[in-house]
């Protein structure tokens, strides 16, 4: 089988990336290395991938469509990991058309190509973002998803709106996966458990929004891993049981699915900031702010189709994923 990851040198799309490699799939990885956060992690990030006999690295934009087309062609992938995108909530609302580029323009291209190339399953990310204004808990793909609150979030909710149109008309299998607050070593530099560190070890103060009241659904990477690799094993197929009348949000009549993959566990921030207060041995200097513009307050995902239809399960308790972070970070950054 042959992969090609789209955002091979993020976080996610990298971590994905390494694991198909020790299971001897062979993988294309694909990323612009944009310097939305510093590139040099991301080159790290892709040196570990290009040390491996069978894995090919392309820099291609996802907006270059010919570019993109050229890769698809040279490399016949035979599944695609859509991981690419202009992160970040609060950038979006600094910077809203990025997000149409990257994450509308950009996944437009990648459906294109998996229709003229014989693609038989395309994964792609979106986000717990997507549940924006809803507040019943836990956040289930069955719930409906109209009211987004910031334009990263709609730029998600538009992907999955896509992804069901080329299932249906071209039968493409897609499958969405809606990520909730993923964490672990080479995590990404603007997210919290990153940005914690690198302030609490230099004596900076923390930003903790909200006034510290946040909850969320802390994911570790490797049970993140493992649920995209399982995912994209299989391909969705039309739900039988599916009604016009009464359409089900989370399946369709196309070969067409959305998950939520998370812990199912969520976390009060302030814990969160004392278990990592703990592993660094070192009290952390908070500045109280008030809750962001397009921030969620809580997130909890409910993972009971994920479990049930891939035997997905999270298992990586939070004090141990971060006790992993804080010592990849100080042998990264020989902190």
């Amino acid at each position: 089988m042959k992969v090609l990851i789209t955002g091979a040198a993020g976080f996610i799309g990298s971590s994905v990336a390494y694991k198909l490699l020790e299971n001897g799939v062979t993988v294309v990885g694909v990323d612009n290395h944009n310097d939305y956060y510093d590139p040099s992690i991301k080159q790290a990030r892709v040196d570990r991938l290009a040390s491996h006999p069978n894995y090919t690295h392309c820099r291609i934009d996802l907006a270059d469509r010919k570019a993109l087309h050229d890769c698809f062609v040279a490399h016949k992938p035979n599944r695609v990991i859509n991981l690419a995108a202009q992160a970040g909530v609060r950038y979006s609302i600094e910077n809203p058309l990025a997000y149409i580029e990257s994450n509308i323009v950009g996944f437009a291209h990648i459906l294109e190509e998996c229709r003229h190339n014989g693609v038989e399953h395309l994964v792609y990310a979106s986000s717990s973002s997507v549940y924006g204004g809803n507040t019943a808990m836990p956040f289930s793909v069955h719930h409906n998803v109209d009211h987004p609150l910031s334009l990263y979030a709609a730029s998600k909710k538009s992907n999955e709106l896509m992804a069901h149109s080329y299932s249906h008309l071209y039968q493409l299998p897609t499958t969405g996966l809606r990520f909730f607050t993923v964490y672990g070593p080479w995590g990404r530099p603007d997210m919290s458990l990153f940005k914690f560190t690198k302030a609490i070890l230099a004596g900076e103060p923390i930003q903790v929004f909200n006034h510290g009241k946040h909850r969320r659904d802390f994911t570790y990477i490797d049970d993140i891993v493992d649920g995209v690799i399982k995912v994209l094993a299989r391909a969705p197929e039309p739900d039988p049981e599916w009604r016009s009348d009464q359409p089900d949000p989370g399946t369709s009549h196309a070969p067409w699915r959305i998950y939520n993959i998370g812990n199912n566990n969520p976390v009060e921030l302030m814990d969160f900031i004392s278990i990592l207060e703990k592993r660094l041995d070192k009290k952390a200097v908070i500045e109280f702010l008030p809750l962001q513009p397009g921030d969620i307050p809580e997130s909890k995902a409910d993972v009971s189709d994920l479990e049930a239809n891939f035997q997905y399960r999270p298992n990586t308790r939070v004090e141990d994923g971060i006790d992993r972070f804080v010592e990849w970070y100080r042998a990264y950054f020989n902190a």
